[in-house]
Formats: structure tokens, sequence, C-alpha cells
């Protein structure tokens, strides 16, 4: 049984990652090291950014994603349909002509994968797990779902600031998050997110974001700036050493606020079912 599941994983994400391309990081600049006090203004900065424009409820749109392991690097071509705080879609197509080879859903618990041309289905819970299984950065779902709508809402009050440091118009706010930290860096000038790190208590990198290509768009009157390249690290340790996983996402086009209501899946039937949750790892991902 764990040897079919094996062969059928292979294939599935053979296809499903199918192509190479030149992955390039997001570019971006020193991290600010100068402290400076939070007067108010910076904390009335800090408040804004934080709220990630809440009138936006949803995307559509295409864009490359790229996924990036110790010694692998893959590229799929991806239309992407997310509803803010609910269910997401992503139809993943390969080859010249971009026939669509995979359809992903993904729901606040729960986790389905579509291989159309195997006529496969891997189905499970949507854990920070389970999605480090298929992407190789395990997020988990909000910070993996927010990264794809492109604005990050952080959750933290004004009360967890614990200090300041600027580089320019870059600011850096350290925050207290569970057992560790967060460090969030802002563009004051024009007031985005532009990167973001998470650390254990003891300081050591956990994981980070960087969003950069911003781009303005305007819904219902209201102004507001998003990434067009989006790019997620997740750092680990493994008995070779310290081991990081990429995920990359860059924007053709999007649209956002045109959709309405849930978005539709409809699980497929009389297909060869796999329970990702029995899954240890992936063959693709093994380095």
């Amino acid at each position: 049984m764990k040897k079919g599941i094996t062969v059928v994983l292979f294939l599935v994400f053979h296809v499903f990652l199918a192509g190479c391309g030149d992955f390039e990081t997001v570019k971006r600049d020193s991290v600010p090291a100068e402290q400076t006090p939070l007067t108010p203004e910076l904390l009335s900065l800090y408040k804004e950014v934080a709220k990630a424009s809440p009138f936006v409820t949803s995307v559509e749109g295409y864009a490359d994603i790229w996924i990036k392991t110790p010694g692998k690097s893959q590229k799929v071509y991806c239309s992407i349909q997310l509803q803010r705080e609910r269910d997401a879609r992503m139809i993943v197509s390969a080859g010249l002509l971009g026939w669509p080879v995979a359809d992903v859903y993904f729901s606040p618990d729960s986790l389905y994968v579509h291989d159309i041309l195997n006529n496969t289905l891997l189905a499970g819970r949507n854990t920070q797990e389970n999605l480090g299984k298929l992407l190789g950065v395990d997020s988990g779902y909000e910070m993996f779902s927010e990264s794809l709508l492109g604005l990050m809402k952080i959750k933290e009050p004004a009360s967890a600031l614990r200090s300041v440091k600027k580089n320019g118009d870059k600011l850096m706010f350290t925050l207290k998050s569970g057992s560790g930290f967060k460090e969030v860096v802002i563009d004051a000038s024009a007031k985005t997110l532009t990167d973001l790190y998470l650390k254990e208590a003891g300081g050591l990198n956990v994981a980070e974001l960087h969003f950069s290509d911003f781009q303005s768009y305007t819904v219902d009157d209201r102004s507001f700036l998003v990434p067009g390249e989006i790019e997620m690290m997740r750092h680990e340790k493994s008995r070779k050493g310290p081991v990081t996983n990429t995920l990359r996402i860059v924007y053709d086009e999007r649209s956002f606020n045109k959709l309405s209501g849930s978005i539709e899946f409809r699980r497929p039937e009389n297909v060869k079912l796999i329970m990702l949750d029995d899954v240890v790892k992936l063959p693709w991902l093994e380095r």
C-alpha cells in the first residue's frame, strides 16, 4: 500500500510541479538597525498597516509560483481564487498549451488536490503539516492565504510592541508573539508591510515573508497597495544542517472584490483516493 501511494504521489507532483524556471529571490533592503522612540505617529502607522485593508474581501488572478527546496526548483502557472478568511482554489496548468493538470482546494479545515491527468484525489485536513507536505513551506493556512491575497494582518496589539528601529523610510517593529517574537518591517512613506520575520524565544529565525513590486488598486473608491511579488521562507533543522524551503508567487494579473459567495469545488467521483494525513513525506520534496 505504501509503495503504491509513493508511486502515485510521484506522478501527481511530477505533473503538478512540471517545468523549471530561474528562481530569483525578492529584492529587499537591509534590516533597520537604528533604535528609535515609539512616538504616537509611529504607533498610528503600525495600527494602520496591521489592519491590512480590511475592506478587501477577495482576489482572483493568475500567477507564476516557484517552489524551491535544497535539492529542487520547480515552477507552475496557476489561476487563483481566494475569499479572505474563508476558502481558496488554485487551478494548476502545465505545458506550452497551458492544460489544467491539478485542481487544488483549500478551506479552513480541509485540503483537496485533484490530479486530473491521473484521476487521483489527495484529501486531508488543512493543517500546517499537510501544507508543508504539499508546498514545502508549512506556514499554516492563515499565513498562506493572506500571502496569496498580498495583505497580511498583524494581530498583535500595540501592547505587544517591544522596540522600534529605523533605516530611512523603513521601520522595524519587534513584537512579543506567543512564545517568540515577530519583526514587522514597514515602509513608512508607502504605509506597506514589506517584510515579516518569525523568531523563537532565543532569537532563531523560523520563517520570513518578503513583499515587493507594490501595485495600486481601488475598491469602492478606496485605494490600497498590494505586492506583485511575494516570497515565503521556512527555516528548519535536518541531519545535514540548516534547511530553507521557499515559496515565491509572482502575479501576472488580478482583481479584487469580484467574487461572491463560496468558491465552488465539486469533489470528483470515481477517482482513486489517497489520504494526505497518512502520507509521511512527498517524494518530490525529498532532499
